[in-house]
């Protein structure tokens, strides 16, 4: 299965809440030959409009390699939690655009949910658990760094256990908003070897 780098990406408004678990889903849909095109169009238009269900807070589209004779394309969305992805896959809105691709595409959709480093690497098909493992520790470890050298210091004289729950959920928050997707979009050639053909 051969994807290349998202070619589109919405962002809702993230959980206001550190301890929600956002719910990853990767879809993948064959699209009949001479039909990519209108396919795409028709996923941008649905993405539009599938945040005004709240509880939808990404998605993103991945298309076949340039030369590639894949028609495979990679759907990913984030949901606030279990409940919110299911009213959104029985929803009018999701039934609307599951009967207006149905002509453009081949077979049912694969449906996959992703759990644990795979979330963070958001692909239909996640690289290998140890590279997983490689580009997580050069994301944790400098993350780990700066805060011990910065908030560290701030908080060194509070309770040991809100100490702990503090540095960590600042880990957590950098890692998942800002460090992760930063490591992965650099790695994307390693973590993900394009296939020729």
């Amino acid at each position: 299965m051969d994807f290349v780098s998202a070619t589109i990406s919405f962002v809702s408004n993230p959980p206001t809440g550190f301890m929600n678990e956002p719910i990853h889903v990767a879809v993948v849909r064959t699209v009949k030959s001479g039909c990519e095109a209108e396919f795409q169009q028709a996923l941008r238009e649905f993405f539009q409009t599938s945040f005004a269900h709240g509880g939808v807070l990404g998605a993103t589209m991945i298309v076949p390699p340039p030369g590639s004779d894949s028609r495979e394309f990679g759907i990913l969305r984030t949901f606030a939690d279990e409940k919110e992805r299911d009213d959104f896959y029985k929803s009018p809105a999701f039934e609307a655009w599951r009967k207006r691709v149905t002509p453009l595409t081949e077979g049912e959709p694969v449906y996959r949910q992703l759990h644990g480093l795979e979330a963070w690497f958001r692909s239909p098909a996640p690289p290998p658990r140890w590279k997983m493992a490689v580009a997580t520790y050069f994301g944790v470890l400098p993350v780990v760094i700066l805060l011990s050298l910065t908030l560290g210091p701030a908080i060194s004289s509070w309770h040991f256990l809100f100490n702990h729950i503090v540095f960590n959920l600042c880990v957590v928050a950098l890692l998942t908003w800002i460090v992760m997707p930063l490591i992965t979009r650099a790695l994307d050639s390693w973590l993900q070897p394009k296939q020729k053909g």
